[in-house]
């Protein structure tokens, strides 16, 4: 036996103990990110729903605070939150304080009569930007202020770079999917494995680019600044959320599974390696919907998974259908085809009835009613990629058909030309798709109110010891939260020690109802009635705010 002959096995051995090495390295990388991004809270996409002073509502007197209620959750952006006097100078005073989904603006509890400007930009924990603004009056309203100090409104060229960086990293996705998987499983061994290699390479160079492009395009498109505002404490504070550890995870998986990816393109690789392979790819594609909207929808454990599959199937298809159209449909013989095609084709009909369940499943979530997916930015981009997809199913089942006909592999050129086709519409598919992940979800962009919210009712009530802010939402038959808001004599928070509340509707001839009320702060507490009739009900409060000192307030309100 020659020496070399002797040396080959070793330098096997060798090169295998380094590419295991190399993926121990990567997953060092992985852990690394791990202990540099702390997890964050999790919540959802959040909408303003209710405020304190209500929207476009005139208070007899000026607050000592505003209070901005979400629909979950949020993260305030330094310097973003701001209430403008009727002179256009600032009314609040310190940092306001953040209670999950409760924001709490000290203001000026001196201010002047007429009409004041609150501008608010927070962060959702779906890492979206949560930009708004709206007024109240103090006595009576007056022409609103101008806030000149700063703008909560995105620049739309971070905007739609953010959209690109995502549809580059859909693209990588799939070119690196496709060429992996089929050089792993269908790549006949008398081809040249040199071209699918370089398109892989391509696109883990293009998804590696496009994580750390969103990464630093995510601190101005939070903070609403331009491409090149991006300061160090922004970048923190951006590492330290969600967002940022699910794509610094990504990096070190990418990072773990190149080592693996070098050998899978000269040559077959053991089983152990490929799926040591698989398991790195499957945990990168959950680290899509974990710094999305899937991680914080309604159900999270479930969207997230969904979100996964589907994501990780269209990689699957659409790679594959690159791989097939510019490299085995043209180099691969009748033969190789013949026993490519039918397995092939098994895999994209497994891939896309994933799509399709996952795609149901996670419409259901995202969109909740029929209404919300018609009157909605994010339900009509949803239609309008269905359609496609739809479209693409067409083309897909044609070329399915040829296959089971035996007639693909005698008809290479055909079924290229179909192929092309439906990667030409699912190029679009992404574009939309991009799109999609930066829309408001339509189940909660149906909440986001802009100024005073049909149906609901709010007042201040007077008592000789203090004054009681009431909110009724929606003030409609059926359910119904009350939210009470106590106040001294001179605006300052009055703490409370017991709350109680009746609701009667004598012209119906319903007695009392005690309203159930969980105190939330010292001087705010919230309860939930239903309203079984429409009417004019009365509302009873008695508030306590030491052990002699109550009083009882009424107020009549119509509900329809």
């Amino acid at each position: 036996m020659s020496a070399a002959v002797r040396r080959r096995p070793v330098a096997v051995v060798g090169r295998r103990a380094a590419t295991r090495v190399g993926a121990v390295a990567g997953l060092l990388l992985l852990l690394v990110a791990l202990l540099l991004a702390p997890a964050a809270p999790a919540s959802a996409h959040a909408v303003l729903v209710s405020s304190s002073p209500a929207a476009s509502a005139v208070v007899p007197s000026a607050p000592s605070e505003v209070v901005l209620t979400f629909s979950e959750g949020v993260r305030t952006v330094p310097g973003k939150i701001r209430v403008i006097a009727p002179d256009g100078s600032r009314a609040d005073r310190g940092e306001p304080s953040v209670q999950g989904a409760v924001i709490t603006i000290p203001v000026d509890p001196g201010g002047a009569r007429g009409t004041y400007l609150v501008s608010f930009r927070v962060i959702s924990a779906d890492s979206h930007p949560v930009p708004g603004a709206f007024t109240y009056s103090v006595g009576a309203p007056s022409p609103p202020p101008v806030d000149s100090g700063t703008d909560n409104r995105a620049d739309p060229v971070v905007e739609n770079a953010v959209k690109v960086a995502k549809y580059l990293g859909y693209a990588g996705l799939l070119l690196l999917v496709g060429p992996a998987l089929v050089l792993a499983a269908l790549w006949p061994r008398r081809l040249s494995r040199r071209g699918p290699a370089r398109l892989a390479w391509a696109g883990l160079g293009l998804l590696t680019f496009a994580t750390l492009a969103e990464l630093w395009l995510q601190v101005p498109y939070t903070a609403g600044g331009g491409l090149l505002d991006v300061t160090g404490s922004g970048l923190s504070d951006m590492l330290g959320s969600a967002y940022g550890t699910a794509h610094l995870v990504r990096l070190g998986l990418l990072a773990a599974a190149a080592f693996l990816l070098r050998p899978l393109f000269a040559g077959p690789i053991g089983r152990s390696d490929g799926i040591i392979l698989t398991i790195l790819g499957g945990a990168a594609i959950f680290t899509w919907p974990l710094a999305g909207h899937p991680a914080a929808s309604p159900a999270p454990a479930v969207s997230v998974l969904v979100d996964a599959v589907h994501l990780g199937s269209m990689a699957v298809w659409l790679g594959g259908l690159v791989m097939l159209v510019v490299f085995l449909l043209r180099r691969a013989d009748e033969r190789e085809l013949g026993a490519i095609l039918p397995i092939w084709s098994r895999w994209a009909a497994l891939a896309v009835a994933a799509l399709l369940l996952a795609g149901t499943v996670q419409g259901l979530i995202e969109v909740a009613t029929p209404k919300a997916l018609v009157d909605t930015t994010y339900g009509r981009l949803l239609l309008i990629k269905i359609g496609l997809f739809v479209l693409v199913l067409g083309v897909a089942a044609y070329s399915r058909a040829l296959v089971r006909r035996r007639t693909a592999a005698q008809r290479p050129v055909t079924l290229r030309r179909l192929i092309g086709v439906e990667l030409a519409i699912t190029a679009v598919v992404l574009g939309v798709s991009a799109t999609l992940v930066q829309t408001t979800p339509a189940r909660t962009a149906t909440t986001q109110v802009t100024g005073t919210p049909a149906g609901y009712w709010s007042t201040t009530l007077s008592s000789p010891i203090y004054s009681l802010q009431v909110e009724l939402d929606p003030a409609e038959r059926g359910n119904n939260s009350v939210h009470l808001y106590a106040y001294t004599k001179d605006n300052r928070p009055q703490p409370v020690k017991e709350w109680k509340a009746t609701a009667a509707l004598p012209s119906a001839g319903i007695e009392p109802i005690e309203i159930p009320l969980l105190p939330l702060t010292d001087n705010h507490a919230t309860g939930e009635i239903n309203f079984p009739a429409a009417g004019e009900w009365q509302l009873r409060f008695t508030v306590r705010t030491s052990d002699i000192d109550q009083a009882t307030v009424t107020a009549t309100v119509p509900i329809k």
